[in-house]
């Protein structure tokens, strides 16, 4: 598949990721776009006279050309909705970005994935609440996910790292920049171990629209997000309410009820958009995450002389192979259908051999 005619179809004005899905879906591919008749185009839904257009509007490749020099010379990973690489938490979202572009070593598919966001004008209480947090999840190494942002952000990037987590700053403009510049040293001690992911081609500049935009990658990357300290109109909560719209886990932790800085988690919490973290252990429990994180494969296999059925038995396998796998890739490797797929889940959860975890993703108990 063409990487010029993926970030081409990314440069096109009016096309966002919901119409980008629909096109893919309708065409087959991003080069199958730029070839249909008009008269197939206009079948897809929310594509107009003016989008038909602009389509046909070969700037597209020549913006694409440009960034795809940019990529090259810069060592820049591109993610098309479709790869492989394309982080599969943030694929079941529907709003998803059709195109992302991430420097770094991480691996965006890992196990565990917790995004840490709150106030640009953190207090020493969300400070103490942020170091204490990343220094207990050291033991589950999940990979942190935030904006690089004044506040509780670089906090957390910060003592991620310090705790020897890899860390992954999603940004609200191009490659080419880092806002703000301050940052500048961190950001590159994450490129080492985490990494920089942004939708954004490079020569975008961090307009104000851009933020929100960042913010559903923030929520939609990981498994759970939580809210260390934030004002009832700050970005945080629209990071945690996108959380919520994709079904993810979301926590808050308290704070005074004439606090400013903590009015935002007292609002998630009181409207039941946020459960109440107060220490790891809470996270811990909520999630699953109790006890030990790793399992002897006599263990396993022990777990697995319950009665199966063989399309059961596949399932288990799958598992025991991966450890822990999003529903989607799942259905893949068994080849069974969503529904029928479901219906064995349920089944093997109330027999107590399969676990479930936040982002859809499943284990063995």
């Amino acid at each position: 598949m063409s990487l010029l005619h993926q970030i081409a179809l990314s440069c096109i004005p009016g096309i966002g990721s919901i119409l980008a899905r629909n096109l893919i879906s309708y065409c087959g591919s991003p080069e199958e776009v730029f070839v249909t008749k008009k008269g197939h185009l206009s079948k897809v839904p929310g594509i107009g006279p003016k989008t038909l257009e602009l389509i046909r509007n070969h700037t597209a490749f020549e913006r694409a050309e440009r960034e795809l020099c940019f990529i090259e010379k810069y060592k820049i990973q591109a993610l098309f909705l479709t790869d492989n690489a394309y982080p599969k938490r943030l694929k079941n979202c529907f709003d998803a970005p059709v195109m992302l572009y991430f420097k770094g070593s991480a691996d965006l598919n890992t196990g565990k994935v917790i995004s840490i966001v709150g106030t640009r004008k953190s207090t020493e209480y969300g400070k103490d609440i942020c170091r204490e947090l990343l220094a207990g999840l050291k033991k589950h190494n999940p990979l942190i996910i935030s904006g690089l942002a004044y506040g509780i952000d670089f906090l957390a990037h910060k003592e991620a790292l310090k705790n020897s987590m890899s860390t992954i700053g999603i940004m609200a403009h191009g490659l080419d920049r880092i806002y703000p510049q301050q940052h500048r040293s961190i950001a590159e001690k994450m490129i080492t171990d985490g990494g920089l992911l942004t939708e954004f081609m490079s020569g975008t500049v961090p307009d104000r629209e851009n933020f929100p935009k960042r913010n559903r990658i923030i929520a939609g990357l990981a498994d759970v997000t939580i809210v260390v300290e934030a004002n009832i109109k700050g970005g945080a909560l629209i990071t945690a309410d996108l959380a919520n719209s994709y079904n993810r886990d979301v926590f808050a932790y308290p704070g005074r009820i004439n606090d400013e800085y903590s009015s935002g988690c007292n609002h998630l919490i009181k409207t039941n958009r946020a459960n109440l973290i107060t220490k790891l252990a809470d996270l811990e429990y909520i999630l699953g995450w109790t006890g030990s994180q790793t399992q002897s494969a006599t263990n396993q296999q022990l777990s697995l002389a319950i009665d199966l059925s063989a399309e059961e038995k596949i399932i288990a396998d799958v598992l025991l192979n991966k450890g822990s796998i999003i529903v989607d890739e799942l259905a893949i490797l068994t080849g069974f259908p969503q529904s029928k797929l479901a219906a064995h889940i349920l089944g093997m959860e109330m027999k107590g051999v399969l676990i479930g975890m936040p982002g859809k993703v499943y284990k063995l108990a």
